[in-house]
């Protein structure tokens, strides 16, 4: 594909969400259509959002996919504005982070960030739009974002552009003879911060030579998060005294199955269950698989008798990272799909981590089993021979516990390499103001 015909396609694109979210003003709707409707005023919140920035100070632009990848983001955000003072505007392409984030501000909760903010379609005019209001002096990607209109210009206006925590695998589109426009877009930018040296080869094959093994900032925000005060007080008189099971970031249908079997195999197994995607047809999917008395979350207070619910699942979204520290073993969703969710987030708190099969696109499953951390599983049989293999052996668990410690350790501080460039983008930037 050329520039020019993802160009048209981002244009039609364009005019299907406009339709759909102008078709779907109800605040319940789905998460596609809550997506269209705000890419409808995407580009006029964004201009507004810039009047209320803090005049004379430079401004950084970090981008995220979505929730997942803000937990990149979120520390390196943090000793930014440590370091320097500056504005930050924070992008989101999926409605789960931006309504996150959003529901956090409204919350009465500091977010660090100056904005928050949906990134308008991948439009060359939308991207010229976008950098005239913010004018950012450097921006970051998280991962895996290759917006081409937004890279070629960043890259004409001499932009810094850094792209943070990539993986580049053998199947990736950049290394595909159709491929070209992701070469093109790859070599826009200025700094690439690569989880392992197979990502660095595979680009500089591809004529990329900026790129450098760093390490993921998820552990420095993991870290951040296991240190942040935080309780509930339905999930903590749930889990006092009681060695819980988390399920976390269920994903796929295969997560449930696999969670089912495991509830069904020990009925006496405390859980807390967390959808990744917080919608009827997920928690009714969990109601009706899990055997025993399962309770939502937001229909518990204080009164309630939690006597032989053998199960909470949270229907909200934005505690997982923090309710890890009540669990004893966990299972994160999304191994079944391409889409595994943060298997750092619980081993953080020392806990034993199962997860599905697909872990391809992340080389933190593969150390974390070569660790005796991990184990990839692929039925509830396995998933059940799992936990019963660590139920009881508390020096084994105690064992785990303390190489989870140590492999934390050892892969922080990959945020502190990404913000000495961004410093030095803010600076270069100050050297070269009349």
């Amino acid at each position: 594909m050329t520039l020019g015909l993802y160009d048209i396609a981002m244009h039609a694109g364009r005019g299907a969400i406009t339709a759909l979210g102008r078709l779907h003003p109800d605040r319940n709707a789905g998460k596609f259509k809550r997506f269209c409707r705000g890419q409808i005023t995407a580009s006029e919140a964004v201009e507004a959002a810039m009047q209320r920035l803090t005049e004379g100070l430079p401004t950084v632009w970090v981008h995220c996919a979505s929730l997942g990848e803000y937990g990149i983001a979120r520390p390196i955000i943090a000793e930014l504005r440590r370091r320097r003072a500056c504005n930050v505007v924070l992008t989101f392409f999926s409605p789960t982070g931006y309504e996150a984030l959003h529901r956090r501000m409204d919350a009465g909760e500091k977010v660090d960030a100056d904005a928050v903010l949906y990134l308008p379609l991948d439009t060359r005019k939308n991207a010229r739009r976008f950098l005239d209001a913010v004018k950012p002096v450097c921006a970051l990607f998280m991962v895996s974002e290759f917006w081409h209109n937004y890279l070629n210009e960043l890259n004409r206006r001499g932009i810094p552009t850094m792209l943070v925590s990539a993986i580049i695998r053998r199947d990736s589109a950049l290394m595909r003879p159709y491929g070209g426009i992701y070469r093109q877009s790859a070599r826009c930018f200025s700094r690439i911060f690569a989880l392992d040296e197979p990502s660095v080869e595979r680009l500089r094959q591809s004529g990329v030579t900026t790129a450098s093994v760093n390490g993921d900032p998820l552990f420095d925000n993991a870290v951040i998060v296991a240190s942040t005060p935080w309780n509930n007080d339905a999930l903590e008189r749930f889990a006092a005294g009681r060695e819980v099971f988390i399920a976390g970031s269920l994903h796929h249908d295969a997560d449930l199955d696999l969670l089912a079997g495991l509830a069904e195999k020990h009925p006496e197994l405390p859980m807390i269950i967390v959808p990744h995607e917080i919608t009827p047809t997920m928690l009714d999917a969990v109601d009706r698989r899990i055997t025993g008395r399962t309770l939502r979350l937001s229909a518990i207070d204080a009164d309630t008798d939690l006597t032989g619910v053998r199960g909470i699942v949270v229907d909200n979204v934005g505690q997982l990272a923090y309710l890890y520290r009540l669990g004893r073993w966990a299972y994160v969703g999304g191994g079944f799909t391409r889409l595994l969710h943060s298997v750092i987030e619980p081993v953080v708190y020392g806990l034993p981590v199962a997860f599905g099969p697909k872990t391809g696109r992340k080389v933190t499953p593969a150390q974390l089993i070569a660790e005796g951390i991990g184990a990839r599983l692929t039925d509830a049989g396995e998933l059940t021979a799992w936990f019963e293999s660590l139920n009881g052996d508390t020096a084994r668990l105690n064992s785990i516990a303390d190489s989870a410690k140590k492999y934390v350790a050892r892969n922080s501080g990959a945020t502190a390499r990404v913000v000495d460039a961004v410093v030095e983008a803010i600076e270069n930037h100050k050297a070269e103001m009349p």
